[in-house]
């Protein structure tokens, strides 16, 4: 990682921890990833060789920086999905002030809509970090669209434990996933595609 890049992901997550404390509503947070979850998911992505990411839930793209610059390293590239309008503009901004705009794909839509989309086994690795309440009703567009080997990782699912059993429960019985909670950041839940 760059100089430039690890300047602007610090300006980022002081930018998002100040935000979230003065602001309530949930639309204009950030509610960012926390940095060693972004340096756990860079060496999955490196690790794993994933080359085509998704993401749903960008935000201002802090956490997209951490998945695009490992993506960079596998000749990769991340499709990034965000409903709001504001976080999206900053996320974009973002993008381009740390030169990775060109290997990131901004989607502005629900991401229900966006998932109906894409190719069957598109995706290496998926990372969801978005509206918890909507991921049992994604979750057959997301195995659908992760390829036989593939990662699907979920944020906030030890710090949102009650809204995360559902997918979790549901995933743990799954025969074609192997699944495992990582106790980082607000908690990681990794599912691995096995057929």
């Amino acid at each position: 990682m760059n100089q430039q890049l690890k300047t602007l992901l610090l300006k980022l997550e002081s930018f998002g921890v100040d935000n979230d404390a003065a602001i309530a509503e949930r639309p204009k947070r950030m509610l960012n990833i926390t940095p060693d979850t972004g340096e756990f998911l860079s060496i999955l992505i490196k690790a794993t060789k994933a080359k085509n990411i998704l993401e749903i839930g960008t935000s201002n793209g802090y956490s997209t920086l951490w998945l695009a610059d490992a993506a960079l390293a596998n000749d990769g590239h991340i499709t990034t999905i965000e409903y709001t309008d504001y976080k999206a503009e900053l996320a974009l901004s973002n993008f381009i002030e740390a030169g990775l705009d060109g290997c990131i794909t901004l989607i502005k839509n629900d991401a229900g809509l966006e998932l109906a989309k894409f190719q069957n086994n598109q995706f290496d690795f998926i990372f969801l970090d978005s509206e918890r309440s909507e991921y049992l009703g994604w979750l057959s567009e997301l195995k659908r669209t992760l390829k036989v080997g593939g990662l699907l990782v979920v944020d906030n699912a030890v710090s949102h434990l009650t809204e995360m059993l559902p997918l979790m429960n549901v995933l743990k019985v799954d025969s074609d996933f192997s699944t495992n909670l990582i106790p980082i950041g607000n908690g990681e839940f990794l599912a691995y595609k096995e057929k």
